[in-house]
């Protein structure tokens, strides 16, 4: 077991290491590092992560990240308001957004139906979803999701869900490996994707 001088600095360590992909060792390297550092910078630090959790919002459209009720995105008043691209998380969004191949609009759902996680339709965003796309306005809705068993599951349950509804619904095309997460594929790949992409019906 280890020994620490100090039980806050010991605290911090355990903090770190509860972050994900943040092992023991890196945790003790970043509390040492903050250590040596000017305790107005710390401080920075501090208040800028508490901040972050306290002010942040979910968009009320979107359900991206924002500092509004509304993202900047779903806002924009040159983006294609027309088209909306179902993606997993937050991360999904930037990643299409680095490819600079889009100028739609988005849908985080907030996870994918994965059954074995206890994941079932009702605790993602589906149904406010369909919402958006019953109100009008929306041609095209884009299925972005990963190539995973997971992804193409939550892809069918959308398309099921969205029948009746006139709207074009297409999915990625794939040059993304199957079993791939969307957030890791390199960038040119995934612009393709987002530009060749195929009616659903076809995948």
């Amino acid at each position: 077991m280890n020994q620490y001088p100090s039980q806050l600095f010991e605290k911090a360590v355990s903090e770190f290491a509860s972050l994900p992909g943040i092992g023991h060792k890196t945790a003790l390297r970043l509390v040492l590092f903050m250590l040596r550092q000017d305790k107005d910078k710390v401080e920075r630090f501090a208040k800028t992560i508490s901040e972050m959790r306290q002010e942040i919002k979910y968009c009320k459209v979107c359900h991206n990240i924002s500092d509004t009720e509304i993202c900047s995105i779903c806002s924009a008043p040159r983006r294609d308001h027309s088209t909306v691209c179902v993606v997993e998380n937050v991360q999904d969004v930037m990643a299409i957004e680095n490819t600079q191949q889009y100028n739609g609009l988005y849908h985080v759902l907030g996870g994918i139906i994965s059954p074995m996680d206890g994941i079932g339709p009702g605790d993602i965003e589906i149904d406010s979803l369909v919402e958006r796309v019953k109100e009008g306005g929306i041609n095209e809705v884009i299925l972005a999701l990963s190539p995973t068993m997971e992804g193409d599951t939550t892809n069918f349950y959308i398309s099921r869900k969205l029948t009746g509804i006139d709207v074009k619904l297409s999915v990625i095309a794939r040059g993304i490996s199957v079993g791939n997460e969307l957030e890791y594929t390199d960038e040119v790949t995934l612009g393709r994707s987002i530009i060749n992409r195929i009616p659903f019906n076809n995948a």
